[in-house]
């Protein structure tokens, strides 16, 4: 009985550029949404400019945000007995020095 001969189909994977910039993240990472107020919006933006003037490089406000999240996650601070998120910000801003208006 004859053979056939199988064609292979060439599968080329086509992988089209996503918008805006390309990611540049060493880990795995996620979106997420996160309701922030307009005030610390603001906060947010004239901390990024600040830092662009004296450092003379651009840091976004996601950047800010994962290094503050960062900078409490390695500071080894318990923050599991908050029992509120003005709780939460009490302690933090003590542990920072400062007081909780």
């Amino acid at each position: 009985m004859a053979k056939k001969r199988l064609k292979q189909a060439a599968v080329r994977l086509v992988v089209k550029p996503g918008r805006g910039r390309p990611p540049v993240h060493q880990e795995s990472w996620s979106k997420v949404s996160v309701v922030l107020f307009d005030r610390q919006i603001v906060h947010l933006d004239r901390l990024a400019t600040e830092i662009r003037s004296k450092s003379g490089r651009a840091i976004t406000r996601a950047e800010i945000i994962r290094s503050l999240i960062d900078g409490l996650i390695d500071s080894g601070m318990d923050v599991t007995g908050s029992g509120s998120e003005a709780d939460l910000r009490s302690r933090v801003a003590r542990r920072l020095g400062t007081s909780y208006r």
